[in-house]
């Protein structure tokens, strides 16, 4: 539970924490448009590159579900101390790195120490505040979550075009400086606790899931999947790690995770919930991108100004429903939400090469109003009812679903993109007879498949629709399973007390 000097200090801890959460969420994504810069920069190969992004994001899973026990051993402000004064030097050796297995070793250090700082700022923010308060303060702190993957390719994108891709990673440098001395001087220290003893075990089946789960996902798409070996053993090593932490968790005197996390409906219920929400929210993000720069022209730094009215919705949303969160049922705050999601979602199937920017910017708002209507209610109904000194184990779980649901999403996606546009492709193609006669009057000249620029060209006009079909086909997809989610909102219970007594019943 927080102390006196944490509930007297609470403002600029949030503020520290909400930078902190900022430098972490932004890293996640504003790597990904510098890509291109760095590998001819360290002379990597395409297969080579990507581990600039999976060294991190193996790094974060496999170091999320320790913060809690973490946080217990050693005490809060210990381990936020740490984790922010080494992502920060992790990101100055990021960008002063001259060699790609310089950057891998330096993006493993990032992941590690950043892996705290989400889960173990929100269970602060829930023990720092009263009961009243926690529908505002969780959308200003969600706020700061979702501000990273809106702003991430603009901001790399500017900063890669007008200074070198080095600043992207330089940028957390002024950040992590202030967020380290807001909490070294705000937050109080606590005493470390015995808690439960380390299960070795679970925790390292735990490991070898998330692991071989990661890769699968990440190498997924640029090894054919199943027609390659290397996917098959990474397969086999996370399904044994997934079973034996099974089994470790149902039989051992004290698991690696609290089996009371698992009786608790909300917070069992909500988990899933936010391990799809990271479906939608991180692969539209991945998917937009190379749509709009690949098929429709549009820059860098364009393609992120487009896609940042997003972030304007979700700020709207997550302001407005911070005051709700209390006083109207939060599953209908959901229902409101997956609603919004399922209408941009059908506005974007409606896309076309031809479209302009308005169709963009309208479905981003819209999506993002409803990301913020479902982010906050969401985080605050996972935790209504469950006992507070479960918080920071199970703040890392819920970070850890959505996290690893966003990895499977974003891998899904891209995978059914490629196929479906390789089979557009064949299938328009094979309706291209350069000999048709009615075909030939009605092309422009630039396509006359008659010569072989014009038959090039065709071809590439052909590509640019199959991959706006494949496209499509996956913001169909993605409106479905936004539908798949409603029925879970009756499995949710909402507390019948008011928000400004049901923590207290949960502390009891």
């Amino acid at each position: 539970m927080a102390s006196a000097k944490d509930i007297a200090n609470r403002v600029p801890i949030t503020v520290c924490l909400m930078l902190a959460t900022v430098m972490n969420s932004l890293d996640s994504t504003i790597a990904n448009v510098a890509l291109p810069h760095i590998q001819g920069s360290v002379s990597a190969s395409q297969d080579q590159i990507t581990w600039v992004l999976t060294s991190y994001i193996v790094a974060t899973a496999i170091m999320t579900p320790l913060t809690g026990w973490l946080s217990v051993k050693f005490g809060r402000k210990q381990v936020f101390v740490i984790s922010i004064a080494g992502f920060t030097m992790a990101s100055m050796l990021c960008g002063i790195a001259t060699s790609l297995p310089e950057i891998v070793l330096f993006r493993l250090l990032q992941g590690a120490c950043g892996a705290a700082l989400v889960p173990l700022s929100q269970a602060v923010v829930l023990d720092i505040f009263p009961p009243e308060q926690i529908g505002q303060v969780m959308a200003l702190w969600g706020a700061g979550a979702i501000l990273g993957p809106i702003l991430g390719p603009a901001l790399g994108g500017w900063l890669t075009d007008n200074l070198t891709w080095r600043w992207v990673f330089f940028i957390n440098l002024p950040i992590g400086i202030l967020a380290f001395l807001g909490v070294w001087v705000f937050m109080d220290s606590e005493r470390s606790h015995q808690g439960r003893p380390f299960d070795f075990l679970g925790f390292g089946a735990l490991v070898l899931f998330i692991l071989g789960f990661q890769l699968v996902v990440d190498r997924g798409p640029t090894q054919d999947w199943y027609s390659s070996s290397e996917i098959w053993t990474e397969t086999i090593v996370a399904v044994i790690g997934l079973y034996l932490f099974i089994m470790q968790t149902l039989t051992a005197k004290h698991p690696f995770f609290d089996r009371a996390l698992a009786r608790d409906r909300n917070f069992v219920t909500c988990t899933l919930f936010g391990m799809f929400i990271g479906v939608f929210l991180f692969s539209t993000m991945a998917l937009l991108p190379p749509m709009l720069q690949n098929l429709m022209g549009y820059s860098v730094l364009e393609s992120g100004l487009v896609t940042m009215p997003r972030g304007v919705g979700s700020f709207l949303a997550m302001f407005i429903v911070g005051r709700l969160v209390g006083r109207v049922d939060t599953r209908g705050i959901l229902f409101v939400g997956l609603s919004l999601n399922a209408y941009a979602m059908w506005r974007m199937t409606h896309w076309d090469i031809a479209m302009g920017q308005m169709p963009i910017i309208s479905a981003g708002v819209i999506q993002g109003l409803g990301i913020g209507l479902l982010f906050v209610p969401l985080s605050t109904l996972a935790f209504a009812t469950l006992n507070p000194a479960l918080r920071p184990e199970a703040t890392s779980v819920y970070t850890l679903m959505r996290s690893l649901g966003s990895s499977v999403g974003i891998s899904i996606m891209q995978a059914l993109w490629t196929s479906n546009t390789q089979v557009v492709h064949s299938t328009i193609a094979g309706r291209v007879i350069p000999g048709d006669t009615v075909l030939n009057a009605n092309l422009p000249p630039p396509f006359d498949p008659g010569s072989s620029g014009g038959l090039q060209a065709l071809n590439g006009e052909v590509t640019r629709q199959a991959a706006m079909v494949a496209y499509v086909d996956d913001f169909w997809l993605m409106l479905l399973m936004t539908l798949g989610l409603m029925p879970l909102l009756l499995i949710m219970r909402t507390p019948r007390l008011r928000s400004t007594e049901m923590v207290h019943v949960a502390a009891d």
